[in-house]
């Protein structure tokens, strides 16, 4: 078996030998069911599609706690909208450190409350307590439902050679937001003040929702939208290998053509990362057939929201190919995502 990585995600070799055999009773209902490459599950449920994604409660305390609280719901949403069906409820747990002080948790669940208020999300259930060897950011779980007819959702199923690829606000827009939010000194010292507050104004990129709303009301499947996916861990490269992977189909992208937010190159740089395999929610992939592609980009630039076709799927022997330059080159799966090292690295830079 392989072994684990030290940090983020499992591998799909794990995931595809150790969880996908063992998902538990069989249902016939699941129209849409777990896999390494998909964020979300469909089920039907009395002539209805309902959506179920899950994840962690990402509170990072040193983006101040309204911020924080934002960035933990919309990391949510972000996911659950990416099928195509509005979130509607949320099931939330908090396991929540012993130092956290009933104020800052007002603070808290008072952002949380109001994000999800315009969001149209209604909290139906959860559980939130104080424990001992709890830590932030990862400070509980929670699972985001969204319901829809059994025709209005999207899945990397329906993707289809010749769909082309549009990518929204571009690569790294979560490591930048976070990384220049929590160390803004350290950022302008070494950057200036002015890219220290292009990197901060990004931190409430970080959510794909109404883009994502946006491009399905176009239209979807044969209509319009294929696919969607979040460019969380493993960046942009991550999210389009993840997709090809998960459709049985392969993908050409062409880095030239990836729209890029200012502030992000320099920042990325700073930490010694690579922005296009670095966590980036906030950052759209979309599948689209071809003769709805330049609507979609269009309706979401008018949204003020960055977006390009960047490249297509294609015919799995064709493989997964990456162009920069003008130059082809195999697009690979990064596996782990530089992020995770520089963000630990950072938190301790800002404790001192």
């Amino acid at each position: 078996m392989e072994e684990l990585h030290t940090i983020g995600k499992i591998s799909p070799a794990i995931f595809n030998e150790l969880i996908f055999p063992r998902l538990g009773a069989k249902d016939k209902n699941v129209l849409v069911g777990p896999q390494h490459s998909t964020d979300v599950s469909i089920v039907e449920i009395a002539g209805q599609a309902v959506s179920f994604t899950t994840n962690s409660v990402f509170i990072v305390p040193e983006c101040g706690w309204e911020r924080a609280a934002w960035f933990a719901i919309h990391a949510l949403a972000s996911n659950s909208v990416t099928c195509g069906l509005p979130p509607r409820y949320l099931s939330i747990d908090l396991n929540l450190p012993m130092e956290m002080t009933e104020e800052q948790f007002a603070t808290i669940w008072e952002t949380m409350h109001q994000e999800c208020e315009k969001m149209g999300i209604n909290i139906v259930t959860g559980h939130a307590g104080r424990y001992d060897n709890c830590h932030y950011p990862m400070v509980g779980g929670a699972t985001m439902v969204g319901v829809g007819s059994l025709e209005s959702y999207v899945s990397p199923k329906f993707i289809r050679p010749g769909d082309k690829i549009i990518i929204t606000k571009g690569p790294a827009i979560e490591a930048t937001g976070i990384l220049g939010t929590i160390l803004p000194i350290h950022t302008e010292q070494c950057l200036g003040k002015d890219t220290a507050r292009k990197a901060s104004d990004i931190f409430y990129k970080m959510s794909v929702v109404t883009e994502a709303l946006t491009a399905i009301s176009i239209g979807v499947r044969d209509d319009g939208v294929s696919a969607m996916h979040n460019a969380t861990e493993c960046g942009i490269w991550g999210g389009v290998y993840k997709m090809a992977e998960a459709a049985g189909v392969g993908a050409t992208i062409d880095q030239d053509k990836i729209v890029m937010e200012p502030g992000v190159a320099e920042v990325c740089c700073l930490y010694g990362i690579d922005p296009y395999i670095s966590i980036s929610e906030g950052t759209l992939i979309i599948a689209c057939r071809p003769h709805k592609a330049d609507e979609v980009t269009h309706i979401i630039q008018q949204q003020g929201i960055k977006a390009s076709a960047v490249g297509e799927f294609t015919e799995k022997e064709q493989g997964m190919v990456l162009i920069r330059g003008g130059n082809r080159r195999p697009l690979v799966h990064p596996i782990v995502d530089p992020f995770w090292k520089a963000f630990y690295s950072a938190l301790e830079r800002a404790g001192k």
